[in-house]
């Protein structure tokens, strides 16, 4: 009874049409190539939206963590202003203005007469006597 088939069906079936109970190994396969997909795309796009902080990281400390908070903003927020900004941050250099300023403040220490690096220094503490004395005596 199983050998026979419906009136109305057609001698050749297609081949991933199964008998009933049987399993579908069309839609196993669908299934594991669309849940790998998934999984590429969604690192695909986890890389790149990561990509401003792993440029970043070459630059300077403050540079890194703003970039990195513009990129978790971005990533909750999903407005993508953040992500391009922290992109360009990354890709800028900042200049360094601390050193040039520290270097005029210290010239124009020099200039006055004062020098607080010298007020600044504290003499060394005296190192405290070991309580305890060893005393070795001789056999």
């Amino acid at each position: 009874m199983a050998d026979t088939l419906h009136p109305a069906a057609i001698e050749h079936l297609p081949v991933f049409i199964t008998a009933p109970g049987q399993s579908d190994w069309l839609f196993t396969v669908v299934a594991v190539v669309l849940l790998a997909a998934v999984l590429m795309i969604g690192n695909l796009y986890f890389q790149i939206h990561a990509l401003p902080e792993r440029m970043a990281h070459r630059g300077k400390k403050v540079q890194m963590e703003i970039v990195a908070v513009l990129a978790l903003i971005s990533l909750f927020t999903h407005n993508h202003i953040f992500w391009i900004a922290g992109l360009l941050l990354a890709l800028i250099d900042l200049p360094d203005f601390s050193t040039p300023m520290g270097s005029i403040a210290q010239s124009l220490e020099k200039l006055s007469g004062r020098d607080t690096a010298e007020e600044a220094t504290v003499p060394p503490e005296p190192e405290p006597e070991p309580k305890i004395k060893i005393v070795r005596e001789s056999i």
